[in-house]
């Protein structure tokens, strides 16, 4: 075999592992997170099951745009926020962050599952992170002339979040959010979450819907996967089929929201990057590189062996 055609094989051996390995990085994104408490719209349809939601507004959603969107709980991102959360997301789409796939989150409606809150009182806002990164997380929660039964918008919100914290401590897969809830709320409101990373221009949001009356649900108590559960999360459902429903099903009916574990500081264990496209990205790229090398080899001993039997 000549040195040409060896090479050439080799060459194509080694673009075929290299385009593989483009796919992974440019694929859909790993998801990351929502808000846990209060439980947010997306992850709260999740935890009732996509297949068989539980509530009349989760069965409006996942009508509107399909169950892949509520096993995709903690993808509601914008790749290239940087801060532009006003310019990008249109008002009527701040729960789905004008994302199609997660349309159904944006319905107006006054009965989305809600968590109790107490006006001016402490709380500990936590959001779980299936991938935690360095950032800041505001909460904004609504103004007076809040109508749950009108399309969202930015005029909706508070001008100012109410919690700012960056780089908060992590525990238990949950970034733990200390604050007190605005004074003077009444009724039904929405609490809107933005997690803004300062590794990467990717933010990520949550609507979660609360209310002042004793009408809702009590805070914490949402069934939480654990995360060695074997429960899937994100970008699952196509591949597996019907099988996420039997392992949601099989997460416990109380909340694993441990409320005494301790945190610690966020620093030392968040990714600079993402870490599940890198390693994957890096695995193909080297199982190239070892594939053509190789082939190389193999060829090469090939072609000596010829030209010593042809002397």
């Amino acid at each position: 075999m000549s040195v040409r055609r060896t090479t050439a094989t080799a060459a194509a051996l080694t673009l075929a592992g290299c385009t593989l390995a483009g796919a992974l990085g440019s694929g859909a994104a790993y998801a990351h997170g929502s808000m846990q408490n209060p439980l947010s719209r997306v992850e709260g349809c999740y935890l009732e099951g996509p297949e068989h939601p539980k509530s009349n507004a989760c069965k409006a959603a996942i009508a509107l745009g399909g169950t892949q969107a509520m096993y995709d709980w903690n993808g509601v991102r914008i790749g290239n926020a940087a801060g532009r959360h006003r310019q990008l997301i249109p008002d009527g789409r701040l729960c789905s962050a004008g994302d199609n796939e997660f349309a159904g989150l944006d319905l107006p409606r006054a009965d989305w599952p809600a968590t109790n809150l107490t006006s001016g009182a402490d709380f500990t806002f936590r959001f779980r992170a299936t991938a935690p990164h360095r950032g800041t997380f505001q909460l904004f929660i609504t103004n007076s002339g809040y109508d749950p039964s009108r399309p969202l918008s930015w005029s909706d919100l508070e001008s100012k979040p109410f919690l700012t914290i960056t780089d908060p401590k992590l525990a238990d897969g949950q970034y733990v959010l200390p604050g007190k809830v605005p004074a003077g709320k009444k009724g039904r409101q929405l609490i809107y979450a933005i997690w803004q990373r300062s590794d990467s221009p990717e933010a990520f949001y949550s609507c979660s819907d609360v209310v002042f009356d004793g009408s809702g649900s009590t805070a914490g108590t949402a069934a939480v996967p654990a995360s060695d559960s074997g429960v899937r999360h994100v970008h699952d459902a196509a591949q597996h089929g019907s099988a996420e429903p039997a392992a949601a099903a099989a997460v416990p009916a109380r909340a694993a929201v441990p409320a005494q574990s301790p945190a610690r500081p966020a620093g030392a264990q968040l990714a600079e990057t993402g870490t599940g496209r890198a390693t994957g990205m890096m695995a193909a790229v080297g199982a190239s590189f070892l594939l053509a090398g190789g082939t190389v080899l193999h060829l090469g001993r090939r072609r000596r062996a010829a030209a010593a039997r042809a002397r």
